[in-house]
């Protein structure tokens, strides 16, 4: 039997109804994934690898040890197909408090933050067209924000299909590139194992540099877990969705980076601040139009990922509302539009705010460390849950024991790496994360404690 707590009349008027289909799924997880760090990733991961047959073996290495994480994720979705995600495997696994500060990190600390860099990032790539600087780029950032946050406030079916739509126009331009680039691969360069002229480390060690720098890039591929309320059959349509997503993003990025290998040295990819500029320079068709189609490209990818977060990352503080463990508002489903209104408004006002920030890049990075520990902890859950008489999941993972102890020795080399990066904000960030949350999950059981009292 389920530890959740009974729904209340209210909080049965405020469900929200099963809308996306498998299409929803796989394009919230592609269209998450693939954002703006694959521009970048590519020139990183040729540092790391250091040569461009460890390039290619990196994202390709990378990618299948990520499809165990999206394993872990299809069991837990499947067991429990209700909106919010993390927050709800934690506390079905028996703690409400870590479900607590799960949801708490994400609405202070990760979530807002995500959306207000993807706005800025989108009116950076649009100065490519327009010269905006300053005060009227930021305001460029806060209408792509107020655009989406209408879209999926207005209806979760038209942001489901725009999701679909979007996610197809992202992926085309790399798949031009791939499938157009592959004519023109010089075999010396794809087969060369000769490394950088500045290489540090060789082999096998070089190996795993350039497998570990992958990792961000395959990052948000279960983004889909948090609406799994609002996901038709989703014991069917969960499972299928996420391991195909996590399928569809290894092709496409190890397609890629075989004709990177293939149209540029090592060298020429490390060097690179716009390595996928560089590559469509190099291919003949589309060459004299490289810089264009690239920054064209960017604004389709940050836009799919802006809108995906806009849509999804709202549902944690509407299911941790309606379990009485955050503001009572952000449970309420809009009347006509049925979609949790009140929590993407909150969301995107405080992204519009931090959009006039300054360093959110780092303020996001700060937070990294306990990102990471959620997901580790995430993978956990499956350990515990187990064992528990209410954990049935209609998806079960081959070799269960073996694809979550991949999953978290990723996740925990990550944790280990970060931590090597930046201790004390990483520390810091868990410290205050705790210190701030606790005393309120203890306020807001206190008072539900109450109310069942009554």
């Amino acid at each position: 039997m389920s530890i959740s707590n009974p729904k209340t009349p209210e909080q049965s008027a405020n469900e929200l109804k099963r809308k996306l289909g498998l299409g929803a799924v796989i394009a919230l997880g592609v269209g998450t994934t693939v954002g703006s760090g694959i521009f970048s990733s590519l020139g990183e991961v040729a540092n790391a690898a250091g040569s461009s047959l460890f390039l290619v073996l990196a994202f390709l290495i990378g990618g299948l040890l990520q499809i165990p994480a999206n394993f872990c994720y299809a069991e837990l979705a499947s067991a429990f197909p209700e909106d919010g995600g993390q927050y709800v495997y934690f506390k079905e696994a028996g703690s409400r408090p870590l479900a607590f500060l799960c949801g708490w990190i994400s609405f202070w600390a990760t979530d807002p933050p995500s959306i207000s860099i993807m706005a800025l990032a989108i009116a950076n790539y649009l100065a490519f067209f327009i010269p905006v600087h300053g005060i009227i780029l930021r305001l460029v950032a806060v209408a792509f924000v107020l655009i989406f946050m209408m879209m999926h406030l207005r209806s979760v079916e038209g942001g489901g299909k725009f999701q679909t739509v979007i996610t197809a126009l992202k992926i085309i331009p790399f798949v031009l590139i791939i499938g157009i680039g592959i004519f023109f691969i010089k075999g010396e360069l794809f087969l060369s194992s000769a490394p950088l002229a500045t290489v540090t480390a060789t082999g096998f060690t070089a190996l795993m540099a350039g497998i570990s720098a992958t990792t961000w890039s395959f990052d948000g591929m279960a983004a889909a877990c948090y609406m799994s309320g609002e996901i038709r059959e989703p014991k069917k349509n969960l499972p299928k969705g996420l391991i195909l997503t996590a399928f569809i993003v290894l092709g496409l990025y190890v397609g890629l980076t075989v004709v990177a290998s293939g149209l540029l040295s090592v060298d020429e990819l490390a060097a690179s601040e716009a390595p996928i500029a560089l590559l469509a320079s190099k291919i003949p068709v589309i060459g004299n139009y490289a810089g264009t189609i690239v920054a064209i490209m960017a604004v389709i990818v940050v836009v799919g990922s802006l809108s995906s977060c806009i849509m999804f990352q709202p549902r944690i503080e509407y299911a941790m509302a309606r379990d009485g463990l955050f503001f009572k508002s952000f449970g309420k489903v809009h009347p006509k539009y049925e979609t949790p209104y009140f929590s993407i408004l909150v969301q995107c006002a405080v992204a519009i705010v931090l959009i006039f920030a300054s360093s959110l890049s780092d303020l996001l990075g700060y937070f990294t460390l306990v990102a990471l520990l959620k997901n580790f902890l995430t993978f956990g859950t499956i350990i515990v849950l187990r064992n528990k008489e209410h954990y049935k999941p209609a998806y079960r993972m081959p070799a269960r024991p073996l694809m979550v102890g991949i999953a978290m020795i990723i996740t925990g080399t990550l944790i280990w790496s970060t931590f090597i990066w930046a201790p004390l904000a990483g520390i810091a960030c868990a410290v205050i994360a705790v210190v701030t949350g606790l005393p309120v999950y203890y306020f807001w059981e206190s008072k539900n404690k109450k109310a069942a009292g009554k």
